[in-house]
C-alpha cells in the first residue's frame, strides 16, 4: 500500500521541515563516529529531500517502498541510484558506511517482528564499523490519542488543508486519520488517508538493533526532538 495517493503534494505538506539543518546534524554525528565514511544509503527516502543535501557529502543511494514518492525523488536527484524495496527485506547486494532511516519511517514496519527484520536488513547492508542512524516514531507513553490537528500549507496556485485526528488501536498501534482538501484554479479535490505506526518502547528498539549485531546508543533529542538511535556494526 502506498504511503500517499498524491505524492506530488508531499513536499508542500511537509514544507516546514528543515532538511538542510537535519543533514548538517547528521553529518556531524557521522564524522564524529566514522570520519572516513564515504557511502550512504537512505532507507525510506521518500521524495529525496534529505538525499538532495546528503549527495553533496556522500556517495548516496536510496530505497523506498512507495513508487509514487520514488518518482518525485528521481526528478529531484536524478544522479542518485534509487531502488524500490521494503525496509524489512530489501537486498541491494552491497554494503554502505552509513544507513539512515529518518522522519519516523521505522514506525511503519508493522510490529516487533517487522522491527527485528528491518534491523537485520540494515545490519546486513552495513560495512564493518558502519553506522545506522534511525529516527524513531513516538513511544507508547508519548502518543496522545483523540487529538485534532490542522495543517494549511500553500503555494501561489494551490492551497492544501489537512485535518488530522489521532487514534489508538490495539494499545500499541497509533492511527492518524487525515482528511485533505486541495484547492486550485480548476476547483477542489478531497480525499482521506489513514496511517498506522507501531509505538515501540526504547527497550524494544534497543533489543532489535542489538539482536542484529549492532552496538547501540540513543540520543534523546535527535534531529527533531523524537530522538535518534545510533547503531554501529561490530
Amino acid at each position: 500500500m502506498p504511503y500517499t495517493s498524491r505524492p506530488e503534494l508531499y513536499d508542500l505538506e511537509y514544507s516546514f521541515k528543515d532538511y538542510a539543518g537535519e543533514v548538517a546534524m547528521l553529518e556531524q554525528i557521522i564524522r564524529e563516529r566514522n570520519p572516513n565514511a564515504r557511502t550512504l544509503l537512505d532507507v525510506a527516502c521518500g521524495t529525496g529531500r534529505h538525499l538532495e543535501h546528503l549527495r553533496a557529502r556522500f556517495e548516496c543511494e536510496g530505497t523506498d517502498i512507495d513508487a509514487g514518492l520514488l518518482r518525485v525523488a528521481r526528478e529531484r536527484v536524478p544522479d542518485v541510484p534509487l531502488h524500490r524495496g521494503d525496509m524489512r527485506d530489501f537486498d541491494l547486494g552491497r554494503q554502505f558506511d552509513v544507513i539512515t532511516c529518518l522522519f519516523s519511517a521505522i514506525g511503519f514496519v508493522g510490529g516487533p517482528d517487522g522491527l527485528d527484520a528491518a534491523a537485520r536488513t540494515f545490519a546486513r547492508h552495513l560495512s564493518p564499523g558502519g553506522l545506522a542512524l534511525v529516527e524513531p516514531w513516538l513511544t507508547p507513553d508519548a502518543w496522545i490519542p483523540n487529538r485534532p490537528h490542522l495543517l494549511t500549507p500553500e503555494e501561489p496556485d494551490l492551497v492544501l488543508a489537512r485535518a488530522t485526528v489521532s487514534g489508538l488501536r490495539d494499545e500499541r498501534i497509533s492511527t492518524t486519520e487525515m482528511h485533505y482538501v486541495v484547492a486550485t484554479a480548476d476547483g477542489f479535490d478531497e480525499f482521506v488517508e489513514h496511517h498506522e505506526l507501531y509505538l515501540f518502547t526504547h527497550d524494544e528498539m534497543r533489543a532489535a538493533f542489538e539482536g542484529a549485531g549492532l552496538a547501540v546508543d540513543h540520543d534523546e533529542e535527535g534531529l527533531t526532538g523524537r530522538g535518534l538511535w545510533i547503531g554501529v556494526r561490530r
